[in-house]
């Protein structure tokens, strides 16, 4: 859960960010970065799954509006969407962003974050390599649960 300046600091950036688009300031966006910050920092979120938190915690907004909005907030940097395999677009905020990487279990769809200086050292050698200035990156690791009991087990 993101602190509370840091969700006012993100208001703040997409109300300047609507008004240089010349969108409306609607309460019902402003609610989807309530309910997106208010996830674990490490939480990724589709948008039936927003939808559904936001629907149980009394707000009426409509599923094209929660789409619209997390596009907007990608384009203005207050979001970063996944798309993970077979799955369906995920978002996790992006404000506070650390770049990381992701490990996907194929058999429980439980999501992992993770940094390794290790990429860094690839990413390096890859720019000599390719005569490039690599400036960003993105790796997902997929593999077999192995964890016992895992509660994310799909059958």
């Amino acid at each position: 859960m993101a602190e509370k300046s840091v969700v006012e600091k993100a208001k703040k950036i997409f109300e300047n960010f609507l008004l240089r688009q010349g969108s409306r300031k609607t309460p019902e966006r402003f609610s989807v970065i309530d309910e997106l910050y208010a996830l674990p920092q490490d939480e990724h979120i589709d948008v039936e799954g927003l939808f559904l938190l936001m629907r149980n915690k009394g707000y009426s907004i409509s599923r094209a509006t929660i789409y619209n909005t997390l596009d907007l907030l990608v384009e203005c940097g207050l979001a970063v969407k996944h798309q993970f395999k077979d799955k369906v677009a995920l978002y996790e905020q992006a404000l506070t962003y650390k770049h990381h990487d992701h490990h996907v279990c194929n058999q429980c769809r439980k999501i992992r974050e993770f940094s390794d200086e290790r990429l860094n050292l690839i990413k390096e050698a890859m720019g000599r390599e390719f005569q490039s200035a690599i400036t960003s990156h993105s790796l997902v690791l997929y593999g077999d649960c192995q964890i016992q009991d895992c509660d994310n087990l799909q059958y």
